[in-house]
């Protein structure tokens, strides 16, 4: 099964959005704007299943983006 050419692209740019977008929000995690991050200098359960939750997405978005980025090379070798 081939992607078409359109798919392939939003399938790679989706992976790229999805590094910028979950770094972006663990660092904002880190910081800890809404103060329920951490308790005292200590890491909470909120903390921890958001870092849980961004890493997956971000598995997730690379996956993705690496079946898009397939998807351009082997149209690239049919053209």
């Amino acid at each position: 099964m081939k992607l078409s050419r359109p798919l392939s692209w939003f399938l790679l740019v989706f992976g790229v959005w999805s590094w910028i977008i979950w770094i972006t929000f663990v660092k904002n995690l880190v910081k800890n704007g809404s103060g329920l991050a951490f308790h005292h200098g200590d890491p909470t359960a909120y903390f921890w299943v958001h870092l849980a939750l961004a890493v997956v997405s971000l598995v997730w978005g690379t996956a993705i983006g690496v079946v898009g980025l397939r998807g351009l090379r082997a149209l690239r070798r049919t053209s």
